[in-house]
């Protein structure tokens, strides 16, 4: 669904580290080690993290296509370190081992383990949970804040905040004068990245009575960007759609099981009248009474703030496992059980925002293009219309 840019992950959850590629961003954009590590911090974040991020401080180190803190052009090469490597260099070993290293061969409900070892025939479970496990996405990070600092330059925010753990709700609206980085900024001072203090406390509480429970929860979490002119993405064909390339790029992370674009599911028990955002002029610009259509219309963007809702599955791996399988004697028993978080759900928020990123920057290279930042910033301003 990328027109312009392209990216890659390689590295298991325990294996050495995390290997990224990203290709497509122009010359000359500032990007540095501590911008990354500000957003892999965000990420390590959240109430209802298990054990490994004690362990892991993420730190992205520039690999290649930066010099002196300005982008090349050429592909850009990160790697991220795990840190608890150490204590998994037999059982991750890329070279063969003397050693008798323990199976895992009972599948957890809900996670890529059945279905990978019968996809590609594996004994071993571990095979498959190591690259499905969600420390993939510490890579989506770091690479999608490259694509952050882009946006950022252009004058395009992109912010988060939880609104639902389980089933309690934060029904605060947002100030219209909060921009997507001061939105992000208060709720990330929240355990749960929420902005009510009663929702927060309520959502903390009902996090604490999982993990009690050897269960999980998920939850549902807003993102939002904004500044953007009219016309990413394109209404031509079906792959274009800036809709499209957002649903694509957001349900490829682990867990997230729906997204709406704007009002979303809601809209389909109003009438259009109340559904369809009325276009004024103020002089100078056209401009909405309302925002219903979440920034997006005929496949494209139109000016106004991208709003939308990720609903995220609780996590699969349980201390309280159910039941499952054994790939090998066939007998009932219960599932494996993996080092594991609670609740990912304010987490999953920063990682949709890093997503979300990458779709933008793609159209935006695709609308108005250009080898340089420079020639990006120019093409920007002569023909972008907001």
């Amino acid at each position: 669904m990328l027109t312009r840019l392209k990216f890659l992950t390689a590295g298991e959850s325990h294996g050495q580290g995390l290997l990224g590629i990203l290709d497509g961003i122009p010359a000359g954009l500032e990007i540095s080690e501590d911008y990354i590590g500000i957003q892999l911090a965000r990420r390590q974040m959240g109430y209802g993290r298990g054990g490994r991020m004690k362990i892991e401080k993420d730190r992205a180190r520039i690999w290649g296509g930066v010099r002196h803190g300005l982008s090349l052009g050429a592909p850009v090469g990160l790697i991220v370190r795990n840190k608890d490597w150490e204590n998994w260099t037999k059982k991750m070993s890329v070279s063969p081992v003397d050693d008798e290293i323990r199976k895992v061969t009972l599948p957890r409900p809900g996670h890529a383990d059945l279905a990978g070892v019968q996809k590609y025939g594996f004994d071993d479970i571990r095979n498959v949970l190591e690259r499905s496990s969600a420390r993939e996405t510490t890579m989506r990070v770091a690479l999608g804040s490259v694509c952050r600092k882009l946006l950022e330059d252009v004058g395009i925010e992109v912010g988060s905040h939880v609104v639902e753990i389980h089933d309690v709700k934060d029904q605060s609206a947002i100030p219209d004068d909060l921009s997507p980085n001061q939105l992000s900024d208060n709720v990330d001072a929240s355990p749960v990245r929420c902005l009510d203090k009663d929702a927060e406390a309520a959502m903390m509480a009902t996090i604490d009575d999982a993990k009690k429970t050897g269960d999980s929860v998920g939850g549902i979490f807003e993102v939002i960007a904004a500044g953007l002119p009219y016309g990413l993405g394109a209404h031509t064909q079906w792959d274009r759609k800036l809709q499209t390339r957002i649903s694509a790029m957001m349900m490829s992370v682990n867990a997230f099981k729906g997204i709406e674009v704007g009002g979303g599911f809601g809209g389909a028990e109003k009438f259009g009248s109340e559904v369809h955002d009325e276009i004024g002029h103020d002089g100078k610009k056209f401009t909405r009474y309302s925002n219903n259509a979440g920034g997006i219309e005929g496949g494209m963007s139109n000016a106004q703030p991208i709003v939308l809702r990720m609903a995220m599955k609780p996590i699969p791996t349980l201390i309280k496992p159910l039941r499952s399988v054994d790939i090998h004697t066939k007998e009932e028993k219960d599932a494996h059980k993996e080092r594991t978080d609670s609740c990912a759900v304010p987490a999953a928020s920063i990682i949709a925002e890093s997503m979300l990123c990458f779709v933008l920057t793609d159209a935006l290279l695709e609308k108005f293009g250009g080898d340089s930042m420079e020639q990006l910033k120019a093409h920007m301003k002569a023909s972008a219309k907001y």
